[in-house]
């Protein structure tokens, strides 16, 4: 969970603020909203820790980060203790190896070190020093495959970054046949009306996708008073524009499958705040729900942009948006792109020439973080 409420130099990440910013926002909205029910690392001051203020945080969801740096005094030594025997878990980041001797070493099942500090005989006496723990190592700042692979080569456990949007492209750059049977698809879709003769029988010739689709139009989420058991009778009872939603859901899953399915939820965030914060830009709102979703189509199928572009069934200003085109198309989705990267003040430059409200756009991704968290079964 990090801090992303301003430019950068004006609250720095170390200051009291940020984590205190962040226990409130949760408290609010409810931790379990919005990680989907998986473990939320949380970065603590000695203030939040001593005076108990993470109380009001799940222990079965949270991870408490406390700089190695920290000065442990016996009352926040102490405080840690007995935050780990209600449950939380706990963590040292921006560890370094002079801190082979840490007084929490016993107490954390988590140690976070820094990407460029890295290296494999440091590793190698850390991990005989928690040889018979259960500790893992994080490795953060992993943004590209070449950081990825060094860090697994390190012996680390888990990574914090987004690699997984930067992965190794394949050589022959061709969409693998199977994928592009699924393009052709989307371009049936995404046809005003749908022509039912053509699509049904194309849908129909893909079992997987068929259990996709009809699982999601059953699911409570979408609150279908009959029970559809046909591709036909979905169509009928939800119409064309719902249904092409759900569909393309369904078609998305299945290109992601065999890679991270954290790609697959990172391109829902962006389809749905793309689709929402639409309406403030007069853009089509299920154009930049697709804008969204098929931004992150060369790391799902490891073929590049270039390639992909020209068989997608769009108009020729989303065409260029996904090839990386500055315009009012890509306004949207590359306010997403530098926010997941934390890059505030390019957000606010895009806010300010657009004449967006912050607000009003950190509500819409929130709401869009919490409707993929609530996504029925999307990676199974």
């Amino acid at each position: 969970m990090l801090f992303q409420n301003a430019p950068e130099g004006d609250i720095g990440v170390d200051s009291a603020e940020c984590p205190l910013s962040i226990l409130d926002n949760i408290a609010l909205f409810g931790l379990d909203l919005l990680t989907g029910g998986v473990l939320a690392f949380v970065k603590c001051t000695a203030e939040a820790l001593n005076e108990n203020l993470i109380a009001v945080l799940p222990p079965s969801l949270t991870v408490l980060e406390i700089p190695a740096a920290l000065e442990l005094t016996p009352k926040l030594l102490e405080a840690c203790r007995n935050l780990s025997r209600l449950g939380f878990r706990l963590a040292l980041i921006d560890f370094k190896e002079s801190e082979m001797r840490h007084p929490l070493l016993d107490l954390v099942e988590y140690i976070k070190v820094n990407s460029t500090c890295l290296d494999i005989s440091n590793l190698k006496s850390l991990r005989r020093q928690l040889q018979g723990r259960s500790t893992a190592i994080v490795a953060e700042g992993i943004h590209t495959q070449d950081a990825y692979l060094r860090a697994r080569g390190c012996g680390c456990s888990y990574f914090q970054g987004v690699y997984f949007c930067n992965p190794e492209m394949i050589r022959n750059t061709k969409v693998p046949a199977n994928r592009l049977f699924h393009i052709k698809i989307l371009r049936q879709l995404f046809r005003d009306p749908l022509d039912l003769s053509t699509l049904c029988p194309l849908l129909l010739r893909d079992a997987a996708l068929v259990y996709r689709v009809l699982r999601l139009v059953n699911s409570p989420n979408y609150a279908i008073r009959h029970h559809v058991s046909s591709i036909q009778s979905a169509i009928m009872i939800m119409g064309d524009n719902a249904f092409r939603g759900i569909a393309t859901l369904a078609i998305q899953c299945a290109l992601n499958a065999g890679q991270p399915p954290e790609i697959l939820h990172m391109a829902l965030v962006r389809a749905r705040f793309c689709a929402e914060a639409a309406r403030l830009c007069n853009l089509q709102s299920n154009e930049q729900y697709l804008l969204g979703m098929l931004s992150l189509l060369p790391a799902m199928l490891r073929v590049p942009m270039e390639t992909l572009v020209p068989q997608l069934p769009l108009r020729d200003e989303i065409r260029q948006a996904l090839l990386g085109a500055v315009g009012p198309e890509r306004c949207l989705l590359a306010w997403i792109e530098f926010h997941e990267c934390n890059k505030v003040s390019e957000c606010l430059t895009i806010e300010d020439t657009y004449g967006f409200d912050h607000l009003r756009l950190m509500h819409i991704y929130f709401d869009a973080v919490v409707w993929d968290a609530a996504q029925p079964g999307l990676v199974a």
